[in-house]
């Protein structure tokens, strides 16, 4: 069955979160850097070793843009880095989809406050390791690779009365 990744990215703070068929976690890591330069050959060896060639994979990352106030320099090595992800994924040969925070965040009614991604993360998959603040990179991933399974598969019709 398709596995599901999600992936939040950063210069230096991106991760990526994977969930089975059915909302099981299966890894959530941070992307390797060295010196602000995303370790690629890494993170696609990390992908790959997660993912059977025989079932498959989605992946959705979120869609980030610069930000208004943001440094130059800042801004071209965050850039730099989403460019490096989008392309490692493209290399995987895996569909790829793009969702804004705001998109992915309204459909678990979630405020732009990161400390609620990671309280939701930890509820939905208390077997992740996302013990600390600094997990949230993680545990939005894994809620951006969950929005994508509810988009590709749907939603039981349980969790849709839940949510409603």
């Amino acid at each position: 069955m398709t596995m599901f990744l999600g992936i939040d990215p950063g210069a230096t703070s991106g991760a990526l979160g994977a969930l089975d068929h059915y909302g099981n976690y299966v890894d959530a890591f941070d992307i390797e850097h060295r010196d602000k330069h995303i370790l690629a050959l890494v993170f696609k060896s990390r992908i790959l070793s997660i993912v059977d060639p025989k079932e498959g994979a989605e992946i959705c990352m979120e869609q980030v843009h610069s930000m208004p106030g943001q440094g130059v320099a800042s801004t071209w090595t965050f850039a730099r880095a989403v460019g490096v992800i989008s392309a490692v994924c493209e290399l995987t040969r895996y569909p790829v989809h793009l969702v804004t925070p705001q998109k992915w965040k309204k459909h678990y009614h979630l405020s732009a406050n990161k400390d609620e991604s990671l309280d939701m993360a930890r509820y939905l998959w208390p077997e992740a390791k996302l013990k600390f603040k600094k997990h949230t990179n993680k545990a939005e991933a894994l809620l951006i690779a969950e929005y994508l399974r509810h988009c590709v598969i749907g939603l039981p019709k349980k969790a849709q009365n839940v949510s409603n």
